[in-house]
């Protein structure tokens, strides 16, 4: 099995565009960004998932991912911004170590929509919590 990507950026075994990086974690740009600015912020140690990360670790990658997110706002002069994390192909997970997202979002681009959406059921919503 070839090494993973992520993990050969964080080695810097691979090229990428580095936007942020300390001991633990390392940001980069996506190479397929879904708005200009996308990044991805992932532990240096690998982890497949938000299911195999160890706390601390996910922890720390959440704090990069805060300062990136802060730095891509002023860069990009976004007006919101979309910080997320999938796990698993069915997710939409497409690199097997754990990374999050940050996507600077506009006025007026669109954003993200949760099409279909309605109120839950409080005691649907009980029984499941």
């Amino acid at each position: 099995m070839p090494e993973c990507i992520f993990c050969a950026i964080g080695g810097h075994r691979s090229p990428a565009e580095i936007v942020y990086e300390d001991d633990e974690t390392v940001a980069f740009m996506d190479i397929v960004p879904v708005a200009e600015g996308h990044c991805l912020v992932v532990p240096k140690a690998h982890a497949r998932n938000v299911f195999d990360i160890a706390l601390e670790s996910a922890a720390t990658t959440m704090r990069a991912a805060v300062r990136v997110a802060q730095a891509v706002k002023k860069a990009t002069r976004a007006d919101g911004m979309n910080v997320w994390q999938s796990s698993e192909e069915v997710a939409g997970q497409t690199v097997f170590h754990f990374h999050i997202h940050v996507v600077p979002r506009k006025n007026g681009d669109g954003g993200i929509r949760f099409a279909g959406r309605h109120r839950a059921d409080p005691a649907a919503l009980r029984a499941v919590a």
